[in-house]
């Protein structure tokens, strides 16, 4: 593996200077919260009851966004797993970020995170925080310098590798840096790795609820297969309530997702399953009497998926956006963004700050009063997340996405740029839209607005630094 550090512009050190001030600002009366970061795979921005879902229940994840902060300009790191979570880990945009893709390693994992980079996770430990990870991971296989526990986890479990976790019935999960068997196969299902996952992040709470934590907790589902435990009581009501007859379905034999006969009642039943996840966790943090000090975040990794058979039209997934996984349109990775901090968050809200997942790390340097080791993309949300002035606005966001030939994305304001095919032009056509008047990106206005285009276009070369392992622009 080819290691690289990128050269750190004029603009990213002054962003670097303006967090460590803020730093110094950081809170008071909640000096040492316990913070948990969820992360939820392949939900659209739409699946949830807040955020306009007519069809998926959601009660504890609408009451938390009812007790919070609704965040309705949110983006993921990309419009796929592995380069969206380094992106969140690291603070640091597709443009920058080590893991650009979704590469895989046999016969487990996926390219690894370098020892250089500087996660989340170590932040806290670094600030005498316990730190726990609990899900999927996806940013290095086991052993290297990409695993959880080389990457400032005092606690991981879960699946190491994103392709396992294809599978929610999976034949073993990692416990720390041991292998666990599990009693599964493709034709005997027994032991529903999400429930198990959720058991070990209830347990993390109880044993650390008498000193600061840090949790990231990586749900798999909604992401396919659609898979649920038999007997599921949502799952059952869905069925009822889509009047869904079953599919049929070729027999299984354990290779690619296993088919559902009732898809859409899966998904709604996993989105709804997710929901009671997060609510376990809410009630055990009350049951502890730290809930008030804990800042709880709930979003995806990116829009919602058509794979394993489901259908993000029929729900409305990407809630009007267009898009969903895998594209550089709003509905490929714009996500929902739920703040809960009782002690902080007297006064629920909804904002429309444009943000990114890579703004959570520097939010946290803020919230702990400790400087980054290096500049990051981000900018610290904890003025916004306080109430009080001084919130930063990035003059634009970045994206780019490696597979299906290359594709880069800008938002500029309301301005959105988008470039496709860059493998065949490099310096393609850019489409233009005007997303405060067209959400959902239906009328290209790139003709009428030459000089918003060029502007967008110079980003596009002086945002990002080429990867010697994931190359992009090819001339």
């Amino acid at each position: 593996m080819t290691k690289f550090r990128f050269p750190i512009s004029c603009l990213r050190l002054c962003m670097l200077s303006v967090l460590i001030v803020a730093a110094g600002r950081s809170v008071t009366a909640q000096s040492r919260p316990n913070v948990i970061v969820i992360m939820v795979d392949d939900m659209g921005y739409g699946d949830l009851g807040c955020y306009g879902s007519k069809l998926i229940r959601t009660p504890r994840l609408d009451r938390m966004a009812a007790e919070g902060i609704r965040f309705t300009d949110f983006y993921s790191g990309t419009s796929v797993c592995a380069p969206s979570r380094a992106a969140l880990m690291t603070g640091l945009h597709t443009g920058h970020t080590a893991v650009r893709g979704n590469r895989e390693i046999k016969p487990e994992g996926q390219y690894p995170l370098p020892d250089s980079s500087f996660t989340m996770a170590e932040l806290f430990r670094g600030a005498g925080y316990a730190t726990g990870g609990f899900g999927k991971w996806g940013l290095g296989s086991p052993g290297s310098s990409g695993d959880p526990m080389h990457q400032g986890f005092m606690r991981f479990y879960g699946y190491n590798c994103q392709r396992e976790a294809h599978h929610l019935y999976p034949d073993h999960l990692w416990s720390d840096k041991l292998r666990v068997a599990l009693d599964n196969r493709f034709d005997q299902q027994r032991q529903y790795a999400p429930d198990l996952i959720q058991e070990q992040a209830l347990s993390f709470i109880s044993a650390h609820a008498g000193r600061p934590f840090f949790m990231y907790l990586a749900y798999t589902p909604p992401h396919a297969a659609l898979q649920v435990p038999p007997g599921d009581s949502a799952f059952e009501a869905y069925k009822k309530i889509f009047n869904e007859q079953p599919q049929p379905i070729a027999e299984w034999k354990g290779t690619g997702y296993q088919p559902n006969p009732y898809p859409k009642a899966a998904y709604a039943a996993m989105v709804s399953r997710i929901d009671r996840y997060v609510g376990e966790v809410l009630d055990r943090l009350k049951a502890h009497g730290i809930d008030r000090q804990t800042l709880v975040l709930f979003t995806s990794d990116n829009g919602p998926h058509k794979e394993g058979g489901n259908d993000p039209a029929y729900f409305n997934s990407a809630a009007g956006f267009r898009g969903v996984k895998r594209s550089l349109y709003e509905g490929g990775m714009r996500v929902p963004l739920i703040a809960h901090w009782p002690a902080v968050i007297r006064k629920p809200s909804v904002t429309d700050h444009v943000s990114a997942s890579w703004d959570l790390l520097p939010t946290f340097a803020a919230l702990l009063g400790k400087p980054l080791p290096a500049a990051v993309d981000g900018l610290s949300l904890l003025p916004l997340l306080q109430g009080r002035r001084g919130q930063m606005v990035h003059p634009y966001l970045y994206w780019e996405f490696h597979e299906e030939n290359g594709r880069q994305a800008v938002r500029m304001g309301y301005w959105k740029g988008v470039r496709q095919q860059l493998v065949k032009q490099p310096d393609g056509p850019i489409e233009l839209y005007d997303l405060r008047n067209d959400p959902s990106e239906s009328k290209d206005l790139s003709a009428s607005h030459p000089d918003i285009v060029a502007r967008i276009g110079q980003i596009m070369k002086t945002a990002r630094v080429e990867h010697p392992d994931f190359p992009l622009i090819r001339r």
